[in-house]
This record gives C-alpha cells, structure tokens and sequence, in this order.
C-alpha cells in the first residue's frame, strides 16, 4: 500500500527530483510551491466553469497541466539524473499562451483605463489566479537570481498572468457582467 505520508520531510527538508535534499523553505521549493498553488487557483476556476464558458475551461485545463510541468520543471536541478524525465516548458508552450491571448483578448473591448479585479465568481477566480502567477513569477525570479532557470518557462510564467487577466475580462463579458473601473481619488 502506498501512504501519502513518508515522514521523511519531518526535520523541515525534503528532496528534489534527482536531486539533493534541502530546506523547505529553500528558493527552489518555493518557486515550484508557487507553480502548485497557482495550479490549485485554476481548479477553483474550472469549478465554476458554466457551459457558456466552455473555451475558458479547455484553456484552464491546458495550463493547469503545463502549471505541473512547471513544477516539474522547477522541482528538477538541471543536470540531475531524473531531467530527462521532465517536460520543460518550450518557447512552443510560450507561443501558445500568447495564441490564446491573442484569441481570448479578442473579443473583449479595448481597456481604456485600470480595471478593479472582480464582477462574476469565474473573473474574480481567475484575477485570484493571476496574483497567484505574479508570485510564482517573483518565486522564479528569485531562484534565478541563484540558479539556472528555463528561460521559456520564466517567459511563459509572465505570459500566464497576462492571459489570466484576458480570461477574466472575457469571463465578465460571456456572463454580460462590465468590466469595474478604478476610481481614484481627486
């Protein structure tokens, strides 16, 4: 029987795949810890996914699995003896999140001023999600600054969170929801 529990991570480490044990507070844990909760953001999207908004949902699904690449990615040292097990992220991967900007942004009409994150339960999702993919970006930067990242995959993190915030101006559009603008001061 496989537990889910190893005890092994009870002194506050644990392993890379491939790799040494470290801290769990160590910058390579916290980028791909950034990567997963991110993933999780996206779970709480699809779950409120209506029929209308059933692109939105193939899309989120897709880069929920490349969000476990990352991971992956992140969670794997390169040079390590277990790389050539992982998937990471392409500058193909790059050219789809902007594909589908491109696509999703479309339809939604021109941003003339900031916008207030929030209208209907799948935007404010989805603009909880892209704050989640800012952290991530920042938990990558961070790692790099010590570390060799993929460079395609800092691209494509920073690409997520652009197309995030399409998603969620398009979800407000699909359920007839206007964008909420910011009011600053006087």
């Amino acid at each position: 029987m496989f537990r889910l529990y190893t005890k092994t991570g009870d002194d506050g480490t644990t392993g890379l795949f491939g790799g040494p044990r470290v801290s769990k507070d160590d910058a390579r844990v916290q980028a791909y810890g950034a990567a997963d909760e991110t993933n999780a953001t996206l779970g709480m999207a699809v779950a409120v996914c209506a029929d209308g908004d059933a692109r939105l949902a193939e899309v989120l699904l897709d880069l929920q699995s490349r969000l476990f690449d990352l991971g992956a990615d992140l969670a794997t040292p390169p040079g390590t003896a277990h790389e050539s097990k992982v998937h990471r992220l392409t500058s193909e991967d790059v050219q789809q999140a902007e594909s589908w900007i491109d696509e999703i942004d479309g339809d939604n009409a021109e941003l003339k001023q900031f916008i207030l994150p929030g209208g209907c339960d799948l935007a404010a999702r989805l603009h909880l999600a892209r704050n989640a993919a800012r952290r991530c970006e920042r938990a990558m930067v961070t790692l790099h600054q010590s570390e060799t990242v993929n460079e395609h995959a800092m691209h494509w993190i920073n690409r997520l969170s652009d197309l995030l915030f399409a998603m969620a101006r398009a979800a407000n559009r699909l359920h007839g929801i206007d964008d909420i603008p910011w009011t600053p001061r006087d």
